[in-house]
């Protein structure tokens, strides 16, 4: 038998299925919305063009300008594949912006457009894609004003991808922003979580859960409208994309210095996504929602806040569960349905790509 001791080491030929965190190059969990892509935007992009503005990290910047304040916020779809149930790129292009605006307490009013389609892709899919975006628009209630289309070569894109933005009017008398939290604050999610990931992932896999699973594509802004209609005095308020409910938690303790804690049987999750979670080996708190929010809101006006969210469509479903504290600042605990805590922490990056 050979003596393993006298065998050369290589320690560069050694593989790590998880992406390094020192790696020279992006990898496919720096688009993820967790800890990788918060190492990316504070060792890239922030020392590059940082400002006061960027600094805040907020969904959407709220800039004063003439007099009025106004929130405006990019973002760019990459979902694949191009449909799915409930919903396509189109759909997210429009509902991921606007969403983003209200998550400042913005009442959105315009977007653009920017459409880069690779050679060979069918104009009846870019035409569907279009089709769908502007019905999404005209039910959002904003207006596309402007935009532009790039065409690369076959091979060196993926079908269609688009980029918008968007522009908002924040009411006087609103300050949402991830700082705010305050322990007392009760945590509550607009509805069940999950629905966008799990929808994408049953087409993209080509994978049947017994159930049609539809995604959560949905625009928020009357929502929150409803929300500020019962008090001005919203905390924080965050659409659990990327990373999902777990991820957007995560960044809202860092951000504000506070602890929040959650309990397990309050989180309304599907038993569809339930299922489809613990037969794939995912933890639904970080599944991707696309027309969801988790709002931070003084104690005192939790009830009558679930209430008017409850008569709003996209509330319906609306729950508490949990509550901002002033222990273990910076993280995020769960009361477990057996009766322990554990840490639910910031994701290394995310457990589905390209799902927006």
């Amino acid at each position: 038998m050979a003596d393993l001791t006298d065998t050369p080491v290589d320690p560069a030929g050694w593989t790590c299925p998880a992406p390094l965190r020192d790696q020279g190059v992006v990898v496919m969990g720096h688009g993820g919305g967790g800890a990788l892509s918060a190492e990316l935007i504070d060792q890239v992009f922030a020392p590059a063009y940082g400002n006061p503005a960027l600094a805040a990290l907020t969904d959407s910047a709220v800039l004063e300008l003439g007099g009025a304040r106004l929130a405006f916020s990019t973002d760019s779809y990459v979902v694949r594949p191009l449909f799915f149930p409930g919903g396509c790129l189109g759909d997210l292009a429009v509902n991921g912006t606007v969403n983003d605006l209200a998550m400042s307490g913005a009442r959105p009013a315009y977007l653009s457009t920017a459409f880069v389609l690779e050679e060979g892709v069918a104009l009846d899919v870019v035409g569907r894609v279009a089709q769908a975006l502007g019905a999404a628009a005209r039910a959002a209630d904003v207006t596309v004003v402007t935009g532009d289309t790039k065409v690369v070569e076959s091979g060196h894109g993926d079908g269609v991808y688009v980029t918008t933005a968007g522009v908002g009017l924040v009411p006087d008398g609103v300050d949402i922003r991830p700082q705010r939290a305050r322990p007392g604050d009760a945590v509550i999610v607009s509805g069940p979580i999950g629905l966008h990931g799990v929808a994408v992932m049953s087409v993209r896999e080509g994978l049947e859960f017994g159930v049609r699973i539809s995604s959560d594509t949905a625009p928020l802004a009357g929502l929150v409208a409803a929300m500020l209609a019962v008090t001005k005095d919203v905390h924080v308020l965050r659409d659990p994309t990327r990373g999902g409910l777990g991820a957007s938690l995560n960044e809202i303790a860092r951000a504000s210095g506070t602890g929040v804690r959650l309990t397990e049987r309050a989180v309304p999750v599907p038993e569809e996504v339930a299922n489809a979670c613990g037969f794939l080996g995912l933890d639904p708190l970080y599944v991707a929602n696309e027309g969801r929010l988790v709002a931070f809101v003084p104690r005192e006006h939790a009830e009558a806040m679930l209430a008017a969210m409850r008569a709003h469509p996209q509330g319906a479903g609306a729950a508490l569960i949990g509550e901002c504290v002033a222990e273990h600042p910076g993280m995020v605990t769960v009361a477990t349905a057996l009766g322990g805590t554990r840490v639910l922490d910031l994701p290394l990056g995310e457990q589905l790509p390209r799902i927006c």
